[in-house]
């Protein structure tokens, strides 16, 4: 018999280490006469200290994968909107004291986030819902390049990354 170890605080934050740069800031919904606002970015906050320069949306199909992807000059800031996304992150960087570590969080429309994923650092997202599509907004650090994109890319199943969707990833 094994007995848990603790998991989170009192106040629900995870005690699970973090990929380094990694951030994640909730968000949470304010209502008023039967609307829902959710902000989902400002400078304000200091969440990054890069400008918001361009903005993407992206839609997944129940049970898709997108990714492993990762970025060498840019940092993306994803704000999880709606449907449940399982987003997992490796850390591939040489010079990172968290190299070789694995992130995977799941997010959805009742727990939103704002997810910091630094260059550097492999990133995939796979929507666990049975139902419903599942839709993020990306504000990179740095507008897309059309013509030479930043943009690197691993199958889903690869010898690198000690993650399966297929098997690792829960589902709703």
């Amino acid at each position: 018999m094994k007995k848990d170890s603790a998991s989170v605080t009192p106040e629900g934050h995870s005690l699970a280490r973090r990929i380094g740069g990694v951030e994640i800031r909730p968000l949470r919904p304010f209502f008023f006469n039967d609307t829902a606002t959710t902000e989902i970015y400002t400078p304000a906050w200091g969440f990054h200290p890069l400008p918001m320069v361009y903005a993407y949306r992206c839609l997944i199909r129940p049970g898709k994968v997108k990714g492993w992807q990762m970025h060498k000059l840019q940092d993306d800031r994803i704000a999880v909107l709606d449907g449940v996304m399982t987003w997992a992150l490796f850390d591939d960087r040489e010079d990172s004291e968290t190299r070789g570590l694995l992130n995977v969080f799941t997010f959805s429309e009742r727990n939103r986030a704002l997810i910091t994923v630094p260059s550097g650092v492999w990133h995939a997202v796979k929507n666990t819902g049975a139902t419903m599509d599942a839709v993020f907004v990306n504000f990179p650090t740095r507008a897309y390049n059309h013509a030479d994109p930043d943009k690197y890319r691993l199958p889903s199943k690869n010898d690198l990354i000690p993650f399966d969707f297929t098997r690792d990833a829960p589902g709703w």
